[in-house]
């Protein structure tokens, strides 16, 4: 077999479709964003991010970065090792306590990612319980689905928070073990499930509850514990996951349960035993970042106003975007190659970066920019933005009745 003609052949096709991704070069500069420095072929230039997942700015908070700081001069830039190997960092320790206390748990424990913990906790349930069955939201994320693949336990796909669907198929299956795995915000469409139904019909059939909160801790909720602390619910769950690199500005991914749910995943799970830990500079920024939106409730209000306020704008200008409850905002484009040159555009000609979704992460005739408003936007930067978007959207229009 020739290999590198059939690599090129399937980036060929990427390509062709629209759908090859380009990755942007960019530098972030410690207390400037959403401003950032992109580098192109013909120099470089200072745009204005929209699409971060860095939610609510963490990542240039003076607290979270004199903490990783002050980490790493005393602790050095590595963990060494698996924590097998090397060790329970003491401040590994002190995240996990954090985190089992944001979401009222007994034990949290901490992975190298929100996909790994996904991967790692449900691959490990689904193994690991004998005749499981598990029930899936059929837009639940990509790490998720894999983390659900390879624990070759059986899955049944639910329709997308349908919980009346949920709870037929809860009933198909009987006497088995059961786990019931959703999202509460889902990246891409931005809609929050119907979690106290979700939940109730969990409990009523006896399944463990797996809640993927990625993005939505730091969000929602008076301490930051996500859509399950603002409803009430997050005691009645049986699994809570997150993330620490998005509101919380930092990386790495953690779930939270009883001592014995947690204790269980770290046992077996390979996910966690065989991978080297984060370093514990990572854990101490990430604590603070934590405590601090424990407390404060500023940026989230923040946010919630930027919001409001670029949906408002794109209204007035007949922009059309998916309506929801949540931060994110999606554009829809509906086209990958437009949404491309869209994109393009806006980077190259208004410094405006809003990356282009397109095949796999959604759906073919799904296209979007998604947006993400965060505290550090201006009213100036969103009337940018939304000058850019109205004046390419009017020349679309324009070419679109030519054609």
């Amino acid at each position: 077999m020739n290999f590198e003609e059939h690599f090129r052949g399937a980036l060929d096709q990427l390509k062709t479709e629209g759908n090859y991704r380009i990755f942007a070069e960019v530098e972030r500069k410690c207390g400037a964003f959403p401003k950032v420095r992109h580098f192109h072929e013909d120099g470089e230039q200072e745009v204005t991010v929209w699409c971060s997942n860095d939610y609510l700015g963490m990542g240039h908070h003076p607290t979270v970065v004199d903490s990783m700081v002050r980490a790493v001069q005393s602790c050095g830039t590595g963990a060494g090792g698996t924590r097998n190997i090397s060790g329970n960092n003491h401040l590994h320790r002190i995240l996990e306590a954090e985190l089992a206390d944001l979401h009222g748990k007994d034990a949290a424990l901490l992975f190298t990612s929100g996909y790994v913990s996904n991967w790692a906790a449900l691959s490990t349930l689904g193994a690991r319980i004998p005749n499981a069955v598990i029930l899936s939201d059929e837009k639940n994320h990509a790490s998720m689905i894999e983390g659900i693949r390879h624990s070759r336990a059986d899955k049944v796909i639910w329709r997308h928070n349908d919980w009346r669907d949920l709870d037929r198929k809860l009933k198909a299956v009987g006497d088995r073990p059961k786990i019931v795995a959703f999202e509460s915000v889902y990246s891409m469409d931005g809609d929050i499930a119907p979690m106290r139904e979700i939940v109730e019909v969990a409990e009523a059939h006896g399944a463990l509850t797996y809640l993927d909160e990625v993005h939505a801790v730091g969000m929602y909720g008076p301490r930051g514990g996500g859509i399950s602390e603002e409803r009430g619910l997050a005691e009645r769950i049986d699994l809570i996951e997150g993330t620490l690199g998005k509101a919380y500005g930092v990386v790495g991914g953690y779930i939270t349960g009883s001592d014995a749910l947690c204790d269980f995943i770290r046992s077996f799970a390979s996910g966690f035993i065989f991978t080297t830990a984060l370093p514990p500079a990572i854990a101490a920024a990430a604590t603070a970042s934590i405590r601090h939106l424990k407390e404060s409730a500023e940026e989230r209000a923040a946010q919630k106003d930027r919001v409001a306020r670029l949906r408002a704008r794109l209204d007035a200008h007949g922009i059309p975007h998916m309506a929801n409850d949540s931060h994110i905002i999606p554009v829809m484009i509906g086209d990958p190659v437009k949404c491309r040159m869209i994109s393009d555009i806006l980077m190259r000609e208004w410094g405006v970066y809003v990356q282009p979704i397109n095949y796999p992460t959604v759906a073919k005739g799904m296209e979007r920019l998604r947006i993400t408003p965060g505290p550090l936007h201006s009213d100036a930067d969103i009337d940018h933005l939304v000058t850019a978007l109205s004046a390419l959207w009017k020349q679309c229009a324009i070419a679109h009745a030519v054609a």
